[in-house]
């Protein structure tokens, strides 16, 4: 290597130098933006071909080196749309294109972030600090089911009303009830015998008005909850247990149970009257159901003060209920639960950890409305970083890997700049005495041209 080329060389390294300076003053500039991520410099040397007893240090070539798999702190901000990724992977975002009848109309491409400053705009999408719309999957708010994969957009209509279809129950009734009337079991009644013996009965008994306080007094109360109707009117569904039959020992039963609820409530000088679901319920020794088979049973026409819920399945699961002893001699209930709900309007929205956007509306319901697009890359350092901290796949990053696959978010909370300041002056501090040095090389080439010539002169 000659004079010229150590002036060639030099250059190279100034050339170099700038480069790293550039992402330097870039990552430093950015080390308040959101799931900004740092670009490093990396520097090749470059050789000319030359045997090995004549190599001489060549130039050198400067590249970017992306830090996309390096997790930034997660700062908290308050707000519940704001969106952070703890671990790999990105969320999927689209940008405006333009407006269409005050519409936005979308570039329909997906690029990838990690930039989760996510609000609602005033047409309900899920839009970042950048301009970037979030992706993901809309779901029906009644079904859970997939509507549609796009920009989320969070609906601001009323969730409608779902009736009650299920009662999940769980009790366990005491071996000897302890009721008013001192009897533990209860008789036939005057106005009609309302009791379902054995199996289920073609017709459900209903207690006589007459005999509302007689069968209040020999039975026990078995919980009560609030049911919805398909319009979402409220009602007080009254339940309670009565025990018909003992137990048997020589027969090996451990007694029988019939289940009623108030299908009109007493007002006034009327009586409440009792509808029997139309089953025995019947244990063995043990105090284990024996009857009916299965873990549900479904109970029709239910109607409380005239409102009609229809068929509803009272669900008590294997070994829900059961017979043991007690002392209080009442029905210790520990799951009373339905799945109706009245209409509501949209409160809030939240982020669960698994990418749900969930709101929470006036009737107390909390529902998903939607699933949060996140795309995860083999090579996430060989994605093209684009504007509004965006990236674009490449054939080196490969495609889109979608799930979160251990990754969780983080609502209420925003995936700070990965940029080490202290780091980065550092580095500024070693790039300003390395392209110092080199311009010191290219005065010295300089200096031994001039003495060249001078020799000549």
């Amino acid at each position: 290597m000659d004079v010229f080329s150590a002036l060639q060389t030099s250059v190279s390294g100034l050339k170099a130098q700038a480069f790293s300076l550039e992402n330097i003053s870039g990552n430093i500039a950015n080390s308040q933006t959101v799931g900004y991520k740092r670009i490093d410099t990396d520097f090749v040397d470059m050789l000319a071909e030359q045997p090995a007893r004549q190599q001489a240090a060549g130039g050198v070539a400067a590249f970017s080196q992306l830090t996309n798999a390096l997790q930034g702190n997660v700062a908290a901000t308050g707000i519940a749309t704001n969106m952070a990724l703890s671990g790999d992977g990105f969320f999927t975002v689209q940008t405006k294109g333009s407006d269409a009848g005050g519409a936005p109309v979308f570039s329909g491409g997906n690029l990838y972030t990690r930039r989760g400053d996510f609000s609602v705009d005033r047409d309900g999408y899920l839009v970042n600090g950048a301009g970037s719309y979030l992706v993901g999957q809309s779901l029906d708010p009644v079904t859970g089911q997939s509507t549609g994969t796009g920009p989320i957009q969070v609906s601001g209509a009323s969730l409608p009303a779902k009736p009650t279809t299920s009662i999940a129950y769980a009790a366990n009734l005491p071996s000897t009830p302890t009721t008013t009337s001192g009897s533990a079991l209860l008789g036939a009644l005057p106005g009609g015998d309302a009791r379902v013996l054995t199996g289920t009965a073609a017709t459900a008994p209903t207690v006589a008005a007459s005999d509302s306080t007689a069968f209040f007094n020999s039975s026990v109360a078995g919980g009560e909850l609030t049911a919805y109707s398909g319009n979402g009117t409220p009602v007080s569904l009254q339940m309670r247990w009565a025990k018909v039959a003992d137990a048997d020992a020589t027969a090996g039963t451990g007694g029988t149970w019939n289940l009623f609820y108030a299908n009109q409530s007493g007002s006034g000088t009327s009586s409440a009257t009792w509808q029997n679901v139309g089953t025995a319920f019947a244990f063995n020794g043990s105090g284990q159901l024996t009857a009916p088979a299965g873990t549900s049973l479904s109970i029709p026409n239910v109607t409380v003060n005239g409102t009609s819920l229809g068929a509803v399945a009272l669900d008590f699961g294997a070994g829900g209920l059961t017979q043991y002893g007690s002392t209080g001699g009442q029905v210790a209930t520990t799951t009373l639960q339905q799945n109706g709900y009245a209409s509501g309007t949209l409160n809030s929205l939240a982020v669960t950890n698994d990418g749900k956007v969930t709101g929470t509306y006036s009737n107390g319901n909390s529902v998903a409305l939607a699933q949060v697009g996140v795309a995860r890359f083999n090579a996430p350092n060989a994605l093209k970083a684009v504007s509004a901290g965006n990236y674009a796949q490449t054939a080196e990053s490969g495609g889109p890997l979608t799930g979160l696959a251990g990754t969780t978010i983080i609502g209420g909370n925003v995936e700070q700049s990965n940029t080490d300041t202290a780091g980065e002056f550092s580095k500024l501090i070693v790039t300003q005495q390395a392209y110092s040095a080199n311009t010191r090389v290219m005065s010295t080439a300089q200096q031994m041209m001039s003495d060249l010539i001078n020799v000549i002169r």
